[in-house]
């Protein structure tokens, strides 16, 4: 069996069981979902400086991310931080038929994402930039505060991860300068986005091929997105997971996008890379299939 269907199968199969359950039910056995902790790519060194514990928003801390440049500023990101999953969550999910992945970890490909956008600011420096599917949206501050783009719209379709966003856009808005950045609930299976229709130089998105049934729509917003007459692209970066990332170029050459896939697009990204498949303890299940992201360059032409 597909290992990416049965996994989206048993999400949205836990996801419908929790919400039949009955209110009589021990709700501290189901207020909460566990779920794993992530491991990462350690490229950009962070750390937790807030947590209240004892607060309402004790699933919640401020970590800070330092990044490896002279001179940029340090981005401070609100998250989650508690290794759990609550009902609310799921209900939200069912209401708007996503994944709330966005809300679960800060996944190793937004870090590796993030890593490659500020070593490369002349890419983006002028810019229109959009995130899809950002979760917390650590690439696309990293991009506002180090590249000098013209405009950085990060958007996720779950209500709950943009509240997040607008919240992290506040506490690092001094980090800017002459970037406009805002928040935006998108989702890829809106059919009218005039006003966004062909107006970006740059999409970018880590991790967002998982789910076989969002390609199509995904694929369509990629090319309503950019630009269409000027030169444009989309930077996704994203492990193969099966035969998921395949389905979804599929998706890309049947819409009448072309792209390029690139596995080695970093030296450091590579070396480390190198290192845990070898074996770490950081990371003791890294698998390469699974875990590591692969550079696809979306664009209108040839």
């Amino acid at each position: 069996m597909d290992p990416t269907s049965s996994s989206s199968l048993r999400w949205n199969i836990l996801r419908q069981a929790l919400l039949r359950r009955s209110d009589s039910q021990s709700q501290a056995e189901i207020k909460r979902i566990s779920r794993k902790a992530t491991q990462g790519f350690n490229l950009i060194p962070c750390q937790v400086v807030d947590s209240s514990p004892q607060s309402d928003h004790s699933r919640e801390a401020c970590v800070c991310y330092t990044l490896p440049i002279t001179a940029s500023p340090k981005l401070y990101l609100t998250q989650r931080v508690d290794n759990c999953s609550d009902l609310n969550d799921f209900e939200i999910s069912n209401r708007y038929n996503i994944d709330n992945t966005g809300l679960v970890c800060q996944w190793p490909s937004e870090e590796v994402l993030a890593f490659f956008c500020q070593s490369q600011p002349d890419r983006f420096r002028g810019k229109r930039v959009i995130e899809l599917g950002s979760g917390y949206g650590l690439a696309s501050l990293v991009i506002a505060a180090a590249t000098e783009a013209t405009e950085v719209v990060i958007s996720d379709g779950n209500p709950q991860v943009v509240n997040y966003i607008m919240r992290n856009i506040e506490s690092n808005s001094m980090a800017f300068r002459g970037t406009s950045v805002r928040a935006m609930e998108l989702h890829w299976n809106q059919h009218e986005l005039s006003e966004l229709n062909n107006t970006f130089d740059i999409i970018v998105a880590s991790d967002c091929t998982f789910f076989k049934e969002f390609h199509k729509h995904l694929a369509r917003a990629i090319k309503m997105l950019l630009k269409a007459k000027e030169p444009s692209e989309a930077l996704f970066f994203s492990p193969k997971r099966g035969d998921s990332l395949d389905k979804f170029l599929m998706e890309i050459k049947d819409i009448g996008l072309h792209y390029v896939l690139t596995e080695n697009y970093d030296v450091q990204v590579w070396k480390r890379h190198e290192t845990l498949v070898k074996g770490d303890e950081a990371w003791p299940n890294y698998d390469k299939n699974h875990c590591y992201p692969l550079l696809i360059q979306i664009t209108n032409h040839m």
